[in-house]
């Protein structure tokens, strides 16, 4: 008996084949993805590089706008303190103005706005995340610190200038004022005006007094003013961070339309796989041994 000499080399082609789309099914259902090489699918790889690049960008993006509306919630609580604080100095101002006070009465009063102005300082200083929030780009640098030859008490330490984060590719967010801007410049000074309050209340001059509290007053609604751009720059992140998370939902689902699988299908497209192979390899072993021996077995 002659068998058919094709069949082996046929026969061991079937388990190759079959042990290759074994070992593709597997490696979708292992990455969740069809294209593993760009020999696989060179124009969905070449879609891929882009959208990985934009994924990435879009990631950075979303970690500045989480840290700076940190920095800008924390400067605008900051000010909401400082406004809360500013009222109760005019308050009790106008009752140290008051003659029927006496010399004790006003003096505590005194120490009262101390207290305010110390506690003003201290939110000046306030910082997020390590930084300081009010100290221009000098974000190492406490603002402000205790100075007597200033007239208000405390020195600025800080700069000018103020930070911008990027939190798109073409737009960019204020972060933060400098406190020489709020708490210390010439027109409306914050810390100069609870200054002249305290000595005011401290000498007992009610013409003094007064003028201190137009000066606080005028310092009050001027930091009022300063919270508009904190409140701009928090609708701005707030508006941004809702566009990102969108933005992050489309580039997945893009993701996976040009290199994703149906888990479902793949699941299925393996079982068969398996099956096929563990067909295959049942029949190579009934059929290769039997086939060599009858081959060799029959005379020429």
């Amino acid at each position: 008996m002659r068998v058919d000499p094709n069949m082996v080399p046929d026969m061991l082609a079937a388990i190759q084949q079959s042990e290759l789309s074994l070992q593709t099914a597997l490696q979708q259902v292992s990455t969740g993805k069809s294209v593993t090489i760009p020999s696989d699918n060179p124009a969905a790889e070449a879609n891929m590089v882009q959208n990985t690049i934009e994924t990435a960008n879009v990631d950075q993006y979303t970690q500045n706008v989480s840290s700076v509306l940190s920095t800008v919630q924390t400067a605008d609580s900051a000010l909401s303190a400082v406004v809360t604080s500013l009222t109760q100095a005019v308050s009790l101002g106008t009752e140290g103005a008051n003659e029927t006070n006496s010399a004790a009465n006003q003096q505590a009063i005194a120490t009262q706005v101390q207290g305010i102005l110390s506690s003003v300082v201290s939110l000046a200083n306030s910082s997020c995340q390590g930084s300081y929030v009010f100290g221009g780009t000098a974000s190492t640098t406490q603002p402000y610190t205790a100075d007597s030859s200033s007239a208000s008490g405390y020195a600025y330490k800080g700069n000018d200038d103020v930070n911008s984060v990027q939190v798109g590719d073409q737009l960019s967010v204020q972060s933060n004022l400098p406190g020489s801007q709020i708490f210390s410049n010439s027109s409306n000074n914050v810390l100069g005006s609870l200054s002249s309050l305290v000595t005011a209340l401290q000498s007992g001059s009610t013409s003094a007094i007064s003028t201190a509290i137009n000066a606080v007053s005028s310092a009050l609604g001027y930091v009022t003013q300063q919270r508009v751009v904190y409140g701009n720059a928090e609708s701005q992140l707030n508006a941004q961070e809702t566009y990102l998370q969108q933005e992050t939902v489309n580039l997945s689902s893009q993701a996976t339309s040009l290199v994703g699988v149906d888990m479902a299908k793949a699941a299925t497209t393996l079982s068969q796989a398996e099956t096929d192979n563990n067909a295959a390899l049942a029949a190579a072993a009934k059929v290769v041994p039997n086939s060599l021996l009858n081959y060799l077995s029959t005379p020429n």
